[in-house]
């Protein structure tokens, strides 16, 4: 595909909305007992439900319910007190009833928002409406020779599917607004946000139009992107595609497409389908959802801080930078370590330095999560006292205390300190001993600072600190040394 040129692309906006599913984390499927837990051999977790026989009746998970209303609440959505589901019917070899059960016309949650932050401002990318549906079984191509093979393992595993309006205008824009959903399903606990296994999957719904227009252009629908940065490219291509049609004289047509991660490029898989083809109709074997204020109050109030409003705390009340809030809100338990640590001290730039430090190091190194990590946030903090209390210095506290306390995650750093002999001496003689040592060794050097040469202070303070092994106040021990070395 030839490129197009900047002056050409400037003429045209870019339209983007996005179709969000997120697998629920509950223990059954949404209509029955089945297990809904991933990794099991094909066809293990089924019954007569899930195959689609005639007679059974689906029964609606109550949890499923209540991971939507929660996701609801966390998009600022209204929730819908009285919602139903429909049949979506369709063929598909993986979909045993040859229909879907979701909703159409009254799904559970409507309207809301999702605040993200680009590199220059922030944006509310409004949402059409989340519904709650089952999800299909899988196809696999690739496992026999001549046939494909139906797993139904996932089929009817619950669903939430987030619907946004075309809001977004770039790549950045859609990747942003995934990284902030991941972020939501996992704070809640309702989704593990995995796209990778298919637990978190995007349709994107991409067309262009002059700038300035207001109607939209055709649109092309990208199936099953499985990461954001598929998400990112797919759209990209599809703007350049687009462009070119248009530039070339061409017109858009309304299909569903594929998109190849490895060569960046969309292909056509069918006609988009409308609302029509599928011929919605009542689900007959479900009552409407009938829901009440009080339960909603009832999840408001169990539902955690949310990491928007941390973010907003630590950039205001604490006074971290941007940086800091959105690396330490960017994982749900990163941010719960560090909402432990900060309630065991008050040097919340120091509680930073640590985590994306030697503690982001130390997980890094091995492998681990902060999840995993044995250090005990009051344990941290009661590291960061010694050293704002002058009684360790920073050095020693990173390269010497910290990894003893690691292992050793039962002991408290005051104790560990003074066990390692690690504590800072407070014996004036001492330090003065260690800074003469230190002079006596490189006369020439201080020929050179009296002469004006102010960098070889760095040299003392280096030899004070290795026959010191560290247990020194650095600053303190620097001015005692000008004062030695300027009354020489």
């Amino acid at each position: 595909m030839t490129s197009i040129t900047a002056g050409i692309s400037d003429k045209y906006e870019l339209v983007v909305g996005l179709e969000v599913h997120a697998q629920l984390s509950t223990l059954s499927k949404v209509f029955s007992s089945d297990s809904a837990a991933f990794g099991a051999g094909p066809n293990e977790h089924i019954s007569a439900i899930s195959l689609g026989h005639p007679g059974t009746l689906p029964k609606l998970n109550k949890k499923a319910v209540e991971y939507a209303v929660k996701m609801g609440l966390a998009c600022n959505c209204t929730i819908n007190l009285n919602n139903t589901f429909a049949r979506k019917n369709y063929f598909y070899a993986d979909l045993p009833k040859g229909y879907q059960i979701t909703q159409d016309q009254k799904p559970i949650c409507l309207g809301g928002s999702v605040t993200v932050r680009l590199a220059d401002h922030t944006k509310n990318i409004a949402i059409h409406h989340i519904h709650l549906e089952e999800d299909a079984g899988k196809s696999m191509h690739d496992q026999h020779h001549a046939d494909s093979l139906i797993d139904l393992n996932r089929a009817g595993v619950p669903l939430i599917e987030i619907v946004t309006e075309p809001d977004m205008r770039s790549s950045e824009e859609a990747g942003q607004f995934l990284t902030e959903i991941r972020k939501l399903v996992r704070y809640l606990d309702v989704c593990d946000g995995n796209m990778e296994e298919g637990s978190m999957r995007c349709d994107a719904n991409i067309s262009v139009r002059i700038k300035g227009q207001t109607t939209y252009g055709n649109r092309c629908e990208v199936k099953n992107l499985n990461s954001i940065r598929n998400v990112q490219r797919a759209i990209e291509h599809e703007f350049e595609r687009q462009v070119n049609i248009i530039e070339n004289g061409g017109h858009i047509d309304q299909n569903t497409l594929n998109f190849n991660a490895d060569t960046g490029e969309t292909s056509v898989l069918r006609s988009k389908e409308m609302a029509n083809d599928y011929r919605y109709f009542p689900e007959p074997d479900l009552t409407p959802l009938a829901l009440n204020q009080e339960y909603l109050n009832k999840i408001s109030a169990s539902m955690p801080v949310l990491p928007n409003a941390l973010y907003n705390k630590y950039t205001t009340e604490l006074g971290l930078s941007d940086y800091d809030a959105g690396v330490i809100t960017a994982d749900k338990d990163f941010a719960l370590y560090f909402e432990a640590l900060i309630a065991n001290t008050d040097n919340y730039k120091a509680a930073v330095n640590w985590l994306m430090g030697s503690i982001k190091s130390y997980l890094n190194d091995n492998g681990s999560s902060i999840s995993d990590f044995k250090l005990k946030p009051e344990t941290l903090a009661g590291l960061i006292k010694l050293v704002d209390s002058g009684n360790v210095n920073n050095t020693v506290a990173a390269q010497r205390l910290f990894p003893e306390l690691v292992k050793n995650s039962d002991k408290n750093a005051a104790d560990l300190a003074t066990e390692l002999n690690l504590l800072i001496s407070s014996d004036n003689n001492d330090v003065s001993r260690f800074i003469n040592d230190a002079i006596a060794k490189y006369p020439d050097k201080v020929l050179e600072y009296q002469k004006g040469k102010k960098g070889v202070l760095g040299l003392f303070m280096g030899e004070i600190m290795k026959s010191s092994k560290g247990k020194i106040d650095p600053q303190k021990t620097n001015q005692l040394l000008i004062k030695e070395l300027e009354s020489k």
